[in-house]
């Protein structure tokens, strides 16, 4: 087999382990919390599998699988051993529960032939938006300050009408059909959100998947869907744990709130409805996610309980340092084999 191929497909299996390993958690961390104990693990699978596959059909269908994220890339000719760095890193990041950008770790790497040879101009890049790597940073952290600041502005506005009353009052059987559909709904609308933005971090293993005939386009829909059982099963593995610290995220209403909000402010992201950052240019859903929950955080923290102790300061930057970590990670490896190439 043709080393291209190999390296191709390698890549792509280990992408897509990594990215639903580390980005699914976003995605669908608070509906799997609230309703792991509720509900068969299949069932929520099922439900999360159907959407994806529609995802895929529709994206395959329309020539269009990464939803315009790779128009900008120029795919490489020849696939090198070292385009399987970045999956293979942040696979081992995520099994330490560290929540990092999958955009930063994998799609610079495919900016390789847009980043300046010398190392001045490299550093340079990082803080240009004109660049496709400054372009992708500034529209992370953008997402990052708005979901932050979103958050708190409508956790400090909400806290007494919902968080309050939900942590004091338990849901009431004659009230849970309602959240039960309300939360699956945000849920369907937050997850093809997440898809329509980060199918294009896997799938450009396959320069976008487009030209994959009807065999091997099944199978990569077969790979995706496999792994996502895989976490369903395993209940969201170690990066989990960032969703089950903060406040109240096991309930239904709460976690229907969440994901309403995320699957807004991606939406609008996502056609450029602000008008700071051209709309097909990829950018980090995990800090856009962190960022919604560090202010969700703080909003509760402020209403409800009048103060916001120095443990919850450090866990907002601590989930705020593990993401930059990846980011550090992400183009120091990019630098690194520019150099060496």
């Amino acid at each position: 087999m043709d080393s291209t191929l190999l390296i191709m497909w390698i890549g792509f299996i280990l992408a897509a382990y990594s990215v639903v390993g580390n980005d699914v958690i976003q995605t669908l961390g608070t509906f799997l919390t609230s309703n792991e104990k509720r509900l068969p693990w299949y069932y929520l699978w099922g439900f999360a599998a159907s959407i994806m596959i529609a995802a895929l059909f529709y994206g395959w269908m329309n020539s269009d699988i990464d939803y315009g994220r790779l128009d900008k890339f120029s795919m490489p000719e020849v696939y090198h051993w070292y385009y399987l760095l970045p999956p293979l890193i942040l696979l081992g990041i995520t099994r330490l529960g560290i929540p990092v950008s999958t955009t930063f770790m994998i799609l610079t790497l495919f900016s390789l032939n847009d980043i300046p040879s010398d190392l001045q101009s490299m550093i340079s890049s990082v803080f240009d938006g004109k660049q496709k790597l400054g372009g992708m940073i500034q529209k992370s952290v953008m997402g990052y300050i708005i979901a932050f600041t979103s958050a708190i502005v409508i956790y400090i506005s909400i806290t007494k009408l919902t968080e309050k009353r939900f942590i004091e009052n338990p849901l009431e059987d004659k009230n849970k059909k309602f959240w039960v559909v309300a939360q699956w709904f945000t849920t369907g609308f937050l997850w093809f959100q997440w898809l329509t933005q980060d199918l294009a971090n896997i799938y450009i293993y396959l320069k976008g998947g487009n030209d994959l005939n009807l065999f091997e386009f099944l199978f990569s829909a077969f790979v995706l869907v496999g792994l996502l059982g895989y976490i369903f099963y395993s209940k969201g593995g170690a990066v989990q744990d960032v969703v089950r610290s903060k406040t109240n995220t096991a309930d239904i209403r709460s976690a229907t709130f969440i994901d309403f909000i995320y699957g807004v402010i991606l939406y609008i992201f996502k056609y450029n409805y602000l008008g700071l950052f051209e709309a097909k240019l990829p950018m980090s859903t995990t800090w856009v996610f962190i960022g919604l929950l560090a202010g969700r955080e703080l909003g509760i923290r402020i209403m409800y309980k009048r103060k916001v102790k120095k443990k919850v300061t450090r866990m907002v930057f601590a989930d705020l340092g593990k993401v930059f970590f990846g980011l550090v990670v992400s183009v120091l490896l990019v630098f690194l084999i520019k150099m060496l190439n």
